[in-house]
């Protein structure tokens, strides 16, 4: 069986983010994925190489002021010298994002990782749900409780720390984590298959 390669980029400012980046291990790791959590403000050239070696990169990051964080952004535009070389062509891409509040222009975000990887020549997956905890029977502990098609929008109270993340966006980060790792082993399958 093919064992695809995910790698979590991201940056967290005060540890929520990284509570969801370990849930996307978490679930990529559960679907046999090999997987690298990387933050994006200390690294070296050992975390690039395995940015460029793997099948699938998740992005992941804040939102504050409706965007990706500062240092989330100062890697997007260090990505620009793989971008000359097309090192992340036809590599799959997904992402996750949290803010305090629940919608947070959270959805700028996720839009901002997507034109990154499209930039890229990457091919975004996206969440795969239904929107949860819309209906009078549903409940805030549903998967995509908060509606999210692009990626994982999670939203964390103001007044807590990392253990303050939402059970259900902790589940739904999870659920990214086995989807891109799937996706992630189909097409190298695929790619297998048509070299052969």
């Amino acid at each position: 069986m093919i064992t695809p390669v995910v790698s979590i980029a991201h940056h967290s400012g005060y540890g929520h983010t990284a509570v969801l980046a370990e849930a996307v291990r978490a679930g990529a790791a559960e679907s046999g994925a090999t997987v690298h959590v990387i933050t994006v403000d200390t690294m070296a050239e050992a975390e690039w190489a395995l940015l460029d070696a793997s099948d699938a990169i998740v992005f992941g990051s804040p939102t504050y002021m409706g965007t990706a964080s500062g240092a989330f952004h100062q890697f997007a535009e260090a990505t620009s010298k793989r971008w000359f070389t097309d090192a992340w062509q036809d590599k799959l891409a997904a992402g996750f994002t949290n803010s305090g509040s629940k919608s947070g222009d959270k959805g700028h975000t996720l839009q901002f990782f997507q034109t990154l990887a499209a930039q890229h020549g990457m091919h975004w997956v996206n969440l795969g749900l239904k929107p949860g905890w819309n209906t009078s029977t549903a409940s805030e502990y549903d998967l995509n409780r908060l509606g999210f098609f692009g990626g994982v929008g999670a939203q964390s109270n103001t007044d807590q720390g990392p253990e303050g993340v939402h059970k259900a966006d902790v589940a739904t980060a999870e659920h990214l984590g086995r989807r891109i790792a799937e996706t992630a082993r189909i097409f190298a399958a695929g790619r297998a298959a048509a070299n052969a």
